[in-house]
């Protein structure tokens, strides 16, 4: 059976042990004494599988129109001096990690 990385990482070590028992591949040698953040590589190198999640953004998002306006409010950051303005700095500071948040969330 063909698996994918995804199948592979939700399973437990049990599970990736029997199917390193049918694999014959040396990257899955000594398998029985392999804890999962090793195993699960070297099924990977022995089933031929890229060996990481893909990442793709939610469809509908702009990427690139949330970055320029992180980079908008970091000009802004820099134009202020936080002892003169302390809460339109704070306020900046705020925003920039708002939207640092809602870009890792986006990003799936």
């Amino acid at each position: 059976m063909a698996y994918t990385y995804e199948q592979l990482s939700e399973m437990n070590v049990a599970q990736l042990r029997e199917i390193a028992k049918d694999v014959e591949h040396e990257a899955v040698h000594g398998f029985s004494t392999m804890h999962k953040e090793k195993l699960l590589p070297a099924l990977c190198t022995a089933l031929g599988i890229e060996a990481h999640k893909h990442h793709t953004a939610v469809k509908g998002f702009n990427k690139g129109s949330v970055k320029a306006e992180i980079r908008a409010l970091k000009k802004q950051r820099d134009a202020l001096v936080p002892k003169e303005h302390p809460k339109e700095y704070r306020e900046i500071l705020r925003k920039i990690h708002e939207k640092k948040n809602k870009l890792r969330r986006m990003i799936v």
